[in-house]
């Protein structure tokens, strides 16, 4: 439980610190200013989709939590047989951060409207994000080879699915981003600003689906569950 406890927290900071950053944890009606500050230059509205994607990453936060709940409820089972973290992860891992850092240095080239950095990010971003989910393949190609099917045990049932929910949100990520590029590869002129905002939608998306990975490795690798016991031993 407080394994899960920790997995939840690290989802709700990650969003209550967008959500903070976006400003849609304000209170204008609690705000104080003088009567030139209200009559001056109103703030552009939140746009809708940064909206409905932070309320997507919130339910998808709370999928995994539930899932990650139920995996460590169900690790206390005597048909229980801890499944071996593939070293291929490890190797998939950084090419998932390596994915995120050339989005996010896309977002930070569209910023400062260098056209050539921002194009060379995406392409940098979409061809590491297909390498990773080619690498997930290959590892339950390893396992399924080694004996480790899906039905042997609820620790290969729970391993496959994880990773594959995780997987599918990535696709569905690499779905979005590739029509970015497209749309991008497409305009004869600089990106308009309705398509820097998709690229600034798509880095929080794949960071915040890096955080829910290196959460659900930790879970794998037993990690998480030798943290809280460091933890617990620190507080008695």
């Amino acid at each position: 439980m407080s394994v899960v406890l920790v997995f939840l927290a690290g989802i709700a900071a990650i969003v209550i610190w967008w959500m903070s950053g976006q400003g849609l944890m304000s209170k204008p009606w609690m705000e104080v200013g003088t009567l030139d500050d209200i009559q001056g230059p109103a703030k552009p509205p939140i746009p809708t989709a940064k909206i409905g994607l932070g309320i997507f990453l919130a339910v998808v936060g709370a999928l995994f939590s539930l899932l990650a709940s139920a995996y460590l409820s169900r690790m206390s089972g005597a048909d229980w047989w801890a499944i071996p973290v593939p070293r291929l992860l490890f190797a998939n891992t950084a090419v998932l951060i390596a994915s995120c850092a050339a989005l996010q240095w896309a977002v930070v080239e569209a910023r400062r409207g260098a056209d050539e950095g921002m194009r060379l990010g995406l392409d940098v971003s979409l061809a590491t994000a297909v390498l990773f989910l080619a690498g997930q393949v290959v590892a339950w190609l390893q396992l399924v080879a080694a004996g480790y099917v899906l039905a042997d045990n609820p620790a290969n049932s729970f391993f496959y699915m994880l990773t594959g929910l995780h997987g599918l949100h990535i696709l569905g990520g690499l779905a979005v981003l590739a029509r970015t590029r497209v749309r991008l590869l497409a305009g004869s002129t600089a990106p308009s600003a309705r398509l820097r905002l998709g690229i600034e939608l798509c880095a929080t998306y794949w960071h915040f689906m890096l955080v829910v990975w290196l959460l659900l490795f930790a879970l794998f690798t037993g990690w998480a569950n030798d943290f809280v016991d460091l933890c617990r031993q620190l507080v008695s």
